[in-house]
């Protein structure tokens, strides 16, 4: 049984790092997107808040979320929200499913 970990929430975003936020966020997605083990991901800037981005984060399991975890830590995203207000619930959900993932 595998146990796919969710993540749901949102980043509160200084004015002072807004546009910096905005210009790095493209690549985050992309080299998270390319992950083994992420199902999905999306970061997205709220229509009424700029300085708000709503996040959904799904992994095949906690060992892949893990590790995404890990990878962050040492990148340019990590230097530039280091400021970020994070407001995140992670969930946990049981799967018969058997899949390989890239």
């Amino acid at each position: 049984m595998l146990s796919q970990i969710t993540l749901k929430g949102f980043i509160l975003v200084s004015k002072g790092d807004l546009s910096a936020v905005l210009r790095e966020l493209p690549n985050h997605i992309a080299l998270t997107r390319k992950e083994k083990g992420c199902l999905a991901f999306e970061v997205l800037q709220d229509s009424d808040d700029i300085y708000r981005f709503n996040v959904y984060e799904v992994f095949v399991d906690q060992k892949a979320f893990e590790q995404h975890q890990s990878r962050v830590k040492n990148t340019t995203w990590a230097e530039i929200t280091i400021n970020v207000e994070r407001h995140y619930k992670t969930s946990e959900l049981q799967s018969d499913r058997q899949e390989c993932y890239a």
